[in-house]
C-alpha cells in the first residue's frame, strides 16, 4: 500500500535550519510530482514546494522563497525540505504529498498524505 512517511522536524529557534524527509513506498516513486504542504494551527494546509518526476523544476509558496529548497532523490524514494531561515510563522505540521501537474503547472494533490512533521519555532 502507498506510504509517506515524514521525519526531520523539531523545534528550533528564529534563523535557525532543518531538513525534512519523507520516504515513500508502495508506488513507482520517480513517475510522481511530489510537494511539502504546511498546516499551521486553525490554518488551512497551504502548498509550500513542489517538484516535477524528474527533479528538474521546483515551484515554491512566495512566503517562502529563498529559505525553503525542495529536492528528491528517484534511488532512494525519499523527498526532501530544507528549511533555513526559520521564521516562528513557519511553525505548523508538514505533510508530503504525491500528485502531479496540470498542462498549466498546476499541482493536483494525490489522495495519500503521511501523518506530517512538527515544526516548531521558538525562543
Amino acid at each position: 500500500q502507498v506510504q509517506l512517511v515524514e521525519s526531520g522536524g523539531g523545534l528550533v529557534q528564529p534563523g535557525g535550519s532543518l531538513r525534512l524527509s519523507c520516504a515513500a513506498s508502495g508506488f513507482t516513486f520517480s513517475s510522481y510530482a511530489m510537494s511539502w504542504y504546511r498546516q499551521a494551527p486553525g490554518k488551512e494546509r497551504e502548498l509550500v514546494a513542489d517538484i516535477t518526476n524528474d527533479g528538474g523544476t521546483t515551484n515554491y509558496l512566495d512566503s517562502v522563497k529563498g529559505r525553503f529548497t525542495i529536492s528528491r532523490d528517484n534511488a532512494k524514494n525519499t523527498v526532501y525540505l530544507q528549511i533555513n531561515s526559520l521564521k516562528p510563522e513557519d511553525k505548523a505540521v508538514y505533510y508530503c504529498n504525491a500528485g502531479r501537474f496540470t498542462s498549466l503547472r498546476t499541482y493536483i494533490a494525490g489522495d495519500y498524505w503521511g501523518k506530517g512533521t512538527l515544526v516548531t519555532v521558538s525562543t
